[in-house]
This record gives C-alpha cells, structure tokens and sequence, in this order.
C-alpha cells in the first residue's frame, strides 16, 4: 500500500497552498451552449448554501459558445467552481455521471444550468440525505406544492407519457421519474456506475433502477421556471431514448440502451424494406431488382435514422454522414452475409425454419451493431 502524503499544491510563488477538505456536497452542472446561464445558476447555488461546505462542477459538452471558457473564468477566482470540458463525447447522463464521480463529496447533488430548476430546495435536499431520512431526495414538477409555469406543451406531453411508463414498467413509485434534479449520497451512484447508460437525459430513473434494494425517495414539489438564456436541448427523441431505457432495464440491463435503439431502427427498416418490396413489384419491377432496390433504401433509412437516434452524440455531418453512409453499406453487406449463413447452417441441423430465421437475424444485427459502431460512428 503506498501510504506516500499527498502533495501540497504550489502558489505562484512557490509556497504550498493550504489543504482544503472534501466539501460537503457537490453540485454538477451538465451544460451545452449554457453560457449566458452559467453565471447566474452558480451564484444562485452560493446564495441557497450559504454556511454549507460546498462546490460546483461544470461538466461542459464542448460547448461553441464558450460555456466552458466563462466556467473556467469563474473558477480562476473562485476555488469552489471546478470545470471539466468533455471534448468527442455528448449526452446530459454521461456528463451527469462524469460529474458525480469527479466529485469527493460524500453527497452529490445534479441540476440544470439553465435557471429552470429552484435552487432554494438545495438545503431542504441536503436535510434529507445528511439525517438520513431519505437515500435520494428529488425536485419533482409534479409533486404538491408544484408548478409547471415553464413546462412546454410538448415537454409536459412528454414528460407526463414517461412518467406512466416508468411507473407501470419497472415499478417506480415517483410523481416525477423523469425529473433532472436530485441529491444522493455518492458512495450510492459509486455502488451503480457501471450499469448507468451514458445515452438518454433521464439518469434519476437509471440510478434508482440500478440500485440493489429500491431507495427511500424524499419529493419536494416546486416551481419549474422559464428557462433563461438559450434554448432548451430537449425534443422528441428524448422518448425513444426514454423507451431504449426502459427495455434495457426491464431485460435486466444485458443489454446497453445503444443496442436497443439499433435494434428499433432496425426493425422500422424491415417495415421500409417489404413496402418499398411491394411497390416495386407492383410496378412490374422484376424481383432480384426490386430486392436490391429495396435492400439499399432501408439500409440508407436505417442508416440516417441511427445517426439521427441512436448515436445522436455522435453525429455525422456533412461530407462524413457521406462516407457513414458508405461503410454503412458496406458493414451491412456483411451482416447480410453472415445472416443468410448462419441461417443456413442452422436450418441444416433441421431446429425448424423459423428458428434458422432468429439465429441469423440475431447474428446479422450484432455484427451490424458492433461493426457499424467501430466503422461508421467511430465508438471506441
């Protein structure tokens, strides 16, 4: 064991700066393109913890606006504001994740930067989990006491859709699942962190889920504000990446959210595929031509559809969406190869033809899966 001191760190001048204990209580900020915000949601965390040890990370996507930049100003001046600029890697759970793990903090605590959330709950959330009398404590729109003022119509649509499900599905007793502020104790997302999804914005739900035993959740309803500066990250898509989560947790999380909504998009391009089939035939297309025809225009759907979706932090743009969709192709190409294969082996020991089917779907989608992953999309 290397019971070697710490090292002080050095003032400009040379002397060893004092040792500043782990705060109490860690807040990470996700932000993107947040910085007309910034400012203002870390002042606001100072004021509403006024008298606790605290500190805040900034867990910034790379923002264009220089969100980052005017974070690392604020820290220069004051040691409580930490900034961790995530550069080639998107998505608010990851940088929830990131955040919560950087910290050494016994409690951490994730809200927006965007000024929606109210941070005067913070203490009543610290109360909470510092006496124990809840292992999570979570800022609900819906809860009594609650407002939605800056709830959109889609947004509340959306929010009130996932919340149902994930009630009915797996079971989670909350007015506000898909809620975005919350305050845990970091020893509790420590125990769960390799079972997290990274994609998707909803990481309050994966972490309760992901726990051994369900969590005693204390809910404080308050009012959700209008956004300040910016414009909200949140569209449609956020339900499918909603539903991936869902599945992955209801089939025990043996399989990543990613693959799901390959799998989906999937399964949209065999509704692609037999329609554009059909009505080619119907134009007196010839068969084996109208196969390929329709072969290529689902893989191009599938593969637009995964760009858009499925790794939408990973996005291709431009003249490399062009050469995505090539090796797309040609990563697919192989996948139907070892599909009709596989099936054809199988089919051979005679399991039935249907269970032929399965197996070289199966084999066909992983190998699709993992190999666009690596070559088109560049996931390492």
């Amino acid at each position: 064991m290397n019971d070697a001191p710490i090292p002080h760190r050095l003032s400009p001048a040379g002397a060893p700066l004092p040792h500043r204990a782990a705060p109490e209580v860690t807040v990470v900020l996700p932000t993107y393109n947040e910085r007309g915000n910034i400012a203002e949601a870390i002042a606001r965390v100072g004021r509403a913890l006024e008298g606790v040890d605290w500190e805040v990370i900034v867990v910034d996507d790379d923002s264009p606006d220089g969100t980052a930049a005017l974070a690392k100003e604020i820290a220069d001046v004051d040691p409580r504001v930490h900034c961790i600029r995530r550069v080639g890697r998107r998505g608010l759970a990851g940088a929830c994740i990131e955040g919560m793990l950087a910290s050494s903090a016994p409690i951490v605590a994730v809200m927006d930067a965007d000024l929606q959330h109210d941070e005067a709950l913070l203490p009543l959330m610290l109360s909470a989990v510092r006496s124990g009398e809840a292992d999570i404590a979570v800022g609900s729109r819906f809860a009594e006491g609650s407002a939605t003022d800056g709830l959109s119509s889609q947004r509340r649509t959306v929010s009130t859709v996932a919340n149902t499900l994930a009630r009915m599905l797996l079971r989670v007793r909350l007015t506000d699942p898909m809620s975005g502020f919350f305050m845990l104790r970091r020893d509790a997302v420590e125990a769960v962190a390799d079972q997290l999804s990274t994609q998707g914005f909803k990481i309050l739900l994966d972490i309760i889920v992901s726990m051994e035993r369900r969590p005693r959740i204390a809910e404080f309803g308050y009012v959700f504000r209008e956004r300040g500066a910016g414009e909200s990250k949140l569209d449609a898509l956020v339900v499918f990446e909603f539903a991936g989560l869902i599945v992955s947790k209801l089939l025990g999380g043996m399989v990543s959210v990613r693959f799901v909504l390959f799998a989906l998009v999937g399964l949209s391009g065999v509704v692609v595929h037999l329609g554009c089939l059909r009505a080619l035939l119907a134009l007196d297309v010839g068969f084996a031509a109208a196969q390929t025809a329709a072969t290529f225009i689902a893989m191009t759907t599938n593969f637009f559809l995964n760009n858009h979706l499925t790794y939408r932090d990973r996005r291709l743009k431009g003249w490399r969406a062009v050469r995505g969709l090539l090796s797309f192709y040609a990563v697919c190409g192989i996948g139907v190869l070892a599909n009709v294969g596989v099936a054809k082996w199988v089919y051979g020991m005679d399991p039935g033809w249907w269970v032929a089917g399965i197996a070289g779907a199966l084999v066909g989608a992983v190998w699709n899966y993992g190999a666009s992953a690596v070559v088109t999309w560049r996931v390492r």
